[in-house]
């Protein structure tokens, strides 16, 4: 599957398909976060500090799931610019 990309803010995200796992992550300035749903998209979301990091927490929503990524980041969860294909994430 191809991989999207949107920017704003000052922060990038790239959504794409692993073998195992739906992957959105953001960076700002060097600072990173990583949110990781499994492959058929019905699982709990993970957040990590980057793709490959350890995870940090597991959230059922989207949206609380983006909250924890912007504290990462240092930014509003407002400001996390969302590729079309990453905004069904969560349950």
């Amino acid at each position: 599957m191809s991989e999207q990309e949107a920017t704003a803010n000052g922060i990038s995200a790239r959504y794409y398909v692993t073998d195992s796992e739906r992957v959105l992550e953001f960076d700002r300035d060097g600072r990173t976060a990583a949110i990781a749903q499994n492959i058929d998209g019905y699982a709990m979301l993970k957040v990590r500090p980057t793709v490959d990091g350890d995870e940090l927490e597991r959230y059922y929503g989207f949206d609380m799931a983006l909250d924890h990524a912007a504290e990462l980041l240092g930014v509003s969860p407002h400001d996390l610019p969302v590729p079309e294909d990453a905004a069904d994430m969560g349950m």
